[in-house]
C-alpha cells in the first residue's frame, strides 16, 4: 500500500497539507525478526506497513504475549511513546520482511503547530488508535477464545497463513493445543 492511500485512509488531506507531510515521510526496510520497537524505550517514531506483518507483544518472565498483528497499511506505534515521550510496554517484532514508511514525531508535531489539517489528521489518527485499542480490551474481557477466534477469521483471515500458529494463540489468550482444539471443531 503507497503512502498516498495510507494517509487517505486515516484521514483525508488537501494536497498541500498532504505534501508538506509526506516531505517528512522515509521509507525503511527491515528483515524478519527485526525487533522495530523495544518495551522501556521512547520510540520517537510511528511507522505504517507499506508490505509485511508485525506484532506487538509483552514479555512475561515465562513467555511473551502477543495483543496485535499489524498488517499492510496499518500504522505501528507506541502510544504511550507518541503522546507523553516516555517509554512504552511493548516491543514490535516484524514477522515477515518489512518495507515500512517511517515518520519522527517531533517532526509530526512541529507539523501540528503549522498546519491545521495536519493537526486534525493527527488527532483521526490517535482516535482511531483508542477505538482499535478499546475493542481489543472489550474482544478480551467479553468474547470467549472460539468468538476471538471467528472474528479473527473474518477480520483478518491472511494472518493464519502468515504467522505461526503459536503467535496467534497467544493473541487469543490461550495455548496452541486449545487453538488446535478449536480448529478441530469448525472443520
Amino acid at each position: 500500500m503507497n503512502i498516498d492511500e495510507i494517509i487517505d485512509r486515516i484521514y483525508p488531506l488537501p494536497t498541500a497539507s498532504k505534501e508538506s507531510l509526506k516531505q517528512n515521510i522515509t521509507e525503511v526496510n527491515h528483515p524478519k525478526g527485526f525487533c522495530l520497537m523495544e518495551a522501556d524505550k521512547v520510540i520517537p517514531y510511528i511507522y505504517f506497513l507499506r508490505n509485511g506483518i508485525a506484532r506487538a507483544y509483552a514479555s512475561t518472565e515465562n513467555n511473551d504475549i502477543t495483543f496485535w498483528f499489524g498488517t499492510e497499511g496499518e500504522p505501528i506505534v507506541s502510544m504511550k511513546s507518541y503522546v507523553d515521550e516516555k517509554p512504552g510496554y511493548e516491543s514490535i517484532e516484524l514477522l515477515e520482511d518489512c518495507n515500512l514508511y517511517q515518520l519522527e514525531t517531533k517532526k509530526l508535531k512541529e507539523l501540528f503547530n503549522k498546519d491545521i489539517h495536519i493537526a486534525n489528521w493527527g488527532r483521526k489518527f490517535a482516535e482511531r488508535e483508542l477505538v482499535k485499542t478499546e475493542e481489543l480490551i472489550i474482544s478480551r474481557q467479553y468474547k470467549t477464545a472460539l468468538e476471538r477466534y471467528k472474528d479473527l477469521l473474518k477480520e483478518k483471515p491472511h494472518l493464519l497463513q502468515r504467522v505461526q500458529l503459536g503467535h496467534i494463540a497467544s493473541y487469543l489468550g490461550i495455548t496452541q493445543v486449545s487453538l488446535s482444539r478449536i480448529r478441530a471443531e469448525m472443520k
